[in-house]
């Protein structure tokens, strides 16, 4: 079964453009994920919020993932971070338009 995790932590930017040009390598990066089918990346610059999206082919791939990427903003000095794990319904998340595996 797909799994998501939605990763959401305080940010003080860099946001859109900016960010684009001072993540784009960890953006590769992360593009290369076991079983990453797609990440969503997520920011607020009002609310001082950044995050994302990950659609993984598994829970197992998720749970993996969950571990490094939390340890990773940890050493970089992002607290407070809110990481939440989700199983997909893959029936209903077709016909809205996430196509099939």
């Amino acid at each position: 079964m797909a799994h998501l995790l939605v990763f959401e932590f305080p940010s003080a930017g860099p946001f859109g453009a900016e960010a684009v040009a001072a993540f784009g390598e960890l953006a590769r990066d992360i593009a290369g994920e076991k079983g990453l089918v797609f990440k969503v990346w997520t920011e607020d610059a009002e609310t001082g919020i950044a995050g994302g999206a990950y659609l993984f082919e598994t829970k197992e791939d998720a749970d993996r993932y969950l571990a490094f990427h939390s340890e990773r903003l940890s050493g970089v000095g992002v607290t407070d971070i809110d990481a939440r794990s989700y199983g997909v319904n893959e029936g209903l998340s077709a016909i809205t338009g996430i196509p099939p595996r």
